[in-house]
């Protein structure tokens, strides 16, 4: 996920860039409004799934770069900032903010502010036929390597037409590495992304929760677990290329 960081304080900056590239995403980092709204759309399309906006810019107030923004395309926008005052924070949320976060803050939930807009986002949003296309690919792949076929509107999943008993959390972290097999996924974005929590003190309970799905599902080799990364569905080379 592509994100574009308006910040002005180089260190906060720097710190901040760093946690967000260990959790999986792409940061571009913008010191000014003008330079983020030059960045925004360059050729008429959104570059960024999610926009980190702080209110204190040396060249203009992050409020008018937020309703720029919003003038502009509909990327949703957090507002990351020390302004603490409720009436900044309504005032942020009603002209355009999706959210307002105040600093310091506890980077998890930020992590998860930032996958929560973007869900949000992306389910208002029609779905291109190449996006689905590519999810029934996936979904093929899986059933003709395994048997294995996740329903998404009843949240089941069964292998060889066989129910399959998962808890809610054993299906989304299932459901979540289905999305790409054979594409490693971190641990951190895993936890992130089904936990909606950060790392710490989460690490037990996804391995406890992977453990679980090998056995129930009963489909020796189909959870790998690549070392110091984090998780992947392997699937036969010979099926991906065909």
């Amino acid at each position: 996920m592509r994100l574009l960081l308006v910040e002005d304080d180089e260190h906060v900056a720097a710190a901040l860039m760093a946690v967000l590239g260990k959790h999986g995403f792409e940061v571009r980092h913008a010191r000014s409004g003008n330079e983020a709204l030059d960045a925004l759309v360059p050729d008429g399309r959104p570059q960024f799934r999610v926009v980190l906006l702080d209110l204190g810019l040396p060249d203009r107030d992050g409020f008018d770069v937020c309703d720029q923004i919003r003038r502009r395309c509909g990327i949703p926008v957090i507002m990351v900032t020390a302004r603490a005052e409720v009436r900044d924070r309504i005032h942020g949320l009603n002209i355009g903010a999706d959210d307002y976060i105040v600093k310091p803050y506890d980077m998890g939930e930020l992590l998860a502010r930032i996958h929560a807009v973007a869900r949000r986002d992306a389910a208002a949003r029609p779905v291109p036929a190449q996006a689905q296309a590519a999810g029934d690919d996936a979904q093929g792949l899986l059933d003709r390597a395994f048997g294995l076929v996740l329903d998404q509107a009843s949240r089941r999943a069964t292998v060889h037409g066989e129910d399959v008993a998962l808890t809610r959390k054993e299906y989304e972290l299932l459901a979540l590495l289905a999305q790409s097999p054979g594409v490693v996924f971190r641990r951190e974005q895993i936890i992130s992304e089904v936990w909606r929590s950060s790392w710490d003190g989460t690490a037990r309970s996804l391995e406890v929760h992977v453990a679980s799905l090998r056995r129930k599902i009963g489909l020796p080799g189909l959870i790998e677990t690549v070392r110091g990364i984090g998780y992947k569905l392997a699937v036969p080379d010979h099926l991906v290329r065909d």
